[in-house]
């Protein structure tokens, strides 16, 4: 992999009067191959596989939790694999459970942008880590997207549940709902290709599905473990455009694949996904990682699984005592809020609270077949 290339800010720009940093990208900075597990090493330690992506988030994201910004620091977290077939990812995060900034008081998937609610208009410009920009942008992407967010933030998660947890955040002061777009689910896409390690993720909670916030955002952060969702079998829907269903998983989903040629029509595709659940106000939750071809029988991750999955809504302050229920757990990754669930919890526990939060198989079968007409037709 090359690492020679630098951070490249360039053209400062202004939010709330505050200059602030570009990150300047072009598709030539993608790497679409060669994105592999190690037997075992550590991301903050081997500099091996950290991109320029890589570079500049993670160094900017130290300064911030060394100048003190976040609501608790966070070097390390106490992680085991539950056993069991599905591997889940425990991992003991006290601080998040206690420190969190409370959730908005959410009645309805399609809830309105209200102004007098916490948003990211309000938050502190030392928090941003600096503004991404395509500097280069496809003939093919410009005439069908367009780019409608003339700028996207990366920003710290004050309450981080990993190590570089950060929000992607399309231009704040379009006051844009928690509902997805194509435009910042292909920057989400683009995220992963700009990142040399295979344990980047990218995820969305909506409204009813645990977000906490009614402003437009996506989260991105680093799991140095490998995750089930990578590699699980599938049953294809519609192989013609690589959507697919999770099979012989604990949380049953969709699922798109991409190796990354076909980001602007993919993004396009999974947000008729998600408009459909908001459509019929179904609560749903979304994780990008890199993952296996569905069609092939090698575990190389050599492209993209974007996950999808259609949930019960949950309004108001309702939480779990041992996690919640979102984009991480859904996909294999425990954030525990206290020691006793992490050191007591079994996979058929958690199996258990997760499909609590999921509709029954009829229920499922029915919206796997309404998709798949949506698509065909």
């Amino acid at each position: 992999m090359d690492t020679t290339r630098t951070m490249d800010f360039k053209h400062p720009s202004v939010f709330n009067g505050a200059i602030m940093e570009e990150y300047s990208y072009t598709e030539k900075d993608f790497i679409l191959s060669g994105i592999t597990w190690p037997k075992r090493r550590t991301y903050v330690e081997d500099k091996s596989f950290i991109s320029a992506f890589d570079q500049a988030l993670q160094s900017k994201w130290l300064e911030k939790m060394e100048q003190g910004l976040f609501r608790y620091p966070l070097w390390s977290l106490q992680t085991k694999i539950l056993p069991g077939s599905v591997k889940y990812v425990a991992q003991l995060n006290v601080k998040r459970g206690i420190e969190r900034r409370k959730p908005q008081d959410i009645k309805s998937i399609q809830e309105k942008f209200n102004p007098s609610q916490f948003n990211f208009n309000k938050m502190k410009h030392d928090e941003i880590l600096f503004q991404m920009v395509r500097s280069e942008m496809s003939s093919g992407a410009s005439m069908d997207l367009g780019r409608k967010h003339s700028r996207t933030l990366v920003v710290i998660n004050v309450s981080p549940l990993e190590f570089g947890h950060v929000l992607l955040i399309p231009d704040p002061s379009l006051c844009l709902t928690q509902i997805l777009t194509p435009d910042l689910t292909l920057l989400g896409l683009e995220s992963i290709l700009l990142s040399g390690h295979p344990g980047f993720r990218i995820g969305f909670n909506s409204l009813g599905g645990f977000a906490s916030i009614n402003h437009l955002h996506l989260h991105g952060f680093y799991l140095d473990e490998e995750l089930l969702i990578e590699s699980v079998q599938n049953k294809p829907l519609c192989p013609q455009i690589n959507f697919y269903q999770l099979t012989n998983f604990p949380a049953p989903g969709f699922f798109f694949y991409t190796e990354g040629k076909d980001l602007v029509s993919v993004s396009q595709r999974i947000c008729q996904v998600t408009d459909y659940f908001v459509n019929r106000n179904i609560a749903h939750n979304m994780f990008m990682t890199r993952g296996s071809n569905p069609a092939s029988t090698t575990c190389q991750r050599e492209g993209i699984r974007v996950v999808i999955w259609a949930r019960k809504s949950c309004f108001g302050a309702k939480e779990e005592a041992a996690f919640n229920v979102a984009l991480c757990e859904l996909a294999g990754h425990l954030p525990f809020k206290n020691e006793e669930d992490f050191n007591t919890l079994t996979e058929e526990s958690v199996i258990s609270i997760v499909k609590s939060y999921l509709f029954s198989e009829e229920e499922f079968n029915t919206i796997s077949m309404e998709l798949v007409e949506q698509f065909t037709n």
